[in-house]
């Protein structure tokens, strides 16, 4: 009788634990919406890890097609100094080219690389050379023997040296601050701007003990910085450009790793040093900006280093310009028709400008921005 009664009591028990199992209200709500969370996650990672998008028909099978990361949030056109390094070029040289924001490395692993009439080319330094050899642009003619292994020694410490302390403190030593720059959208975005920026910085960490300098520490990897900048500052002096008054590929490089401590990594030593001591990097940066990059615009105050506080002003957001050409829309010219008839501040040393002609646009922002910053740099 114990046993009979006992087994009905488990019946009971059982069939209130399949009744529950098989209500809307448990299982296949829970299937529902687990099932449908795992869905989207999935499609979300695919979308933003792969980069599916509509193929984009091309204006001209000679159309360079360049593969690099996605625009970051604060206006600045890429948080990786050899995609800015070419953008920049190509626009030196005014070669049309299809942005395509796709994540997808090239066969080597490399980001940037480039497409060109069903070619491929891939590093910064080797797209220089196959663009030079197939479209015959060249921003280093002028160059002497001489002038042309001194910027091959310069790129050298700015892509093999600079660059690690500048990725370390953009995804180490700063990975929070530069995870915010990161331009995602979606239900799962900030998860994967964790991981993403996380990631990497677990391999810049990884790739810089491997190269010897990760081997350091932190106070010894930026005194290497500081170094590095100073030596910059040093050679351009108050010259134009690095290699003189013309442009060279030099200049591209240059710019594309110090714009980084110039506009990515506020409150940093690389900020306090590029926007106080080294005042002649930041002109060159914002020369380099203004002449090639017409749509991107920061405000006043970024040319000041303002230690641990927000700056009070933020850049707009940089236009997406597919097909670029600066045809018609820069003047080539090193004229001085820009100056608007205000005094110069010149170097101690030479009658050179720091405030030189392709500077300025003839703007009210353009005289604005030299009035407020001549008085920083008179001595």
């Amino acid at each position: 009788m114990n046993i009979f009664l006992h087994f009905r009591s488990c019946s009971r028990d059982y069939g209130g634990i399949m009744s529950v199992l098989g209500s809307d209200s448990w299982w296949k709500k829970t299937l529902y919406i687990t099932g449908g969370a795992l869905l989207a996650a999935a499609a979300y990672l695919l979308h933003e890890l792969l980069a599916i998008r509509k193929e984009q028909e091309l204006d001209s099978k000679d159309a360079i097609i360049l593969h690099q990361f996605s625009r970051p949030k604060n206006g600045v056109p890429s948080l990786s100094p050899f995609c800015l390094k070419l953008e920049t070029y190509l626009r030196m040289v005014d070669l049309p080219y299809q942005n395509y924001f796709d994540g997808k490395l090239s066969p080597q692993g490399k980001m940037p690389w480039i497409e060109y009439n069903h070619q491929q080319a891939s590093g910064s330094e080797f797209i220089v050379d196959f663009l030079e050899e197939m479209l015959g642009v060249n921003l280093n003619v002028n160059l002497t023997p001489e002038e042309r292994a001194v910027s091959r020694a310069i790129t050298t410490m700015v892509e093999d040296h600079l660059y690690w302390t500048i990725a370390y403190c953009q995804w180490v030593d700063n990975v929070d601050e530069t995870q915010k720059l990161l331009s995602m959208t979606g239900p799962l975005s900030d998860t994967l701007k964790w991981l993403l920026s996380h990631m990497n910085g677990s391999m810049v960490r990884r790739e810089m003990y491997g190269h010897g300098i990760g081997r350091f520490s932190k106070e010894e990897v930026y005194t290497l910085m500081e170094k590095d900048m100073r030596t910059l500052a040093t050679l351009l002096g108050d010259k134009k450009y690095f290699m003189g008054s013309k442009m060279s590929t030099l200049d591209a490089t240059v710019f594309g790793h110090l714009a980084q401590a110039m506009w990515t990594l506020p409150g940093t030593r690389p900020e306090q040093l590029i926007k106080g001591e080294l005042i002649n990097l930041a002109m060159f940066c914002e020369r380099m900006r203004r002449r090639f990059w017409p749509e991107w615009f920061v405000e006043v105050e970024d040319f000041y280093f303002e230690g641990e506080s927000e700056s009070s002003g933020s850049p707009t957001g940089l236009l997406d310009f597919g097909l670029f050409s600066r045809t018609n829309t820069l003047d080539d010219s090193d004229a001085s028709s820009h100056s608007g008839g205000h005094s110069h501040t010149h170097s101690p040393k030479s009658d050179h400008s720091l405030f030189d002609s392709d500077v300025g646009t003839g703007s009210e922002n353009d005289i604005q921005l030299k009035e407020e910053l001549i008085p920083d740099l008179e001595v």
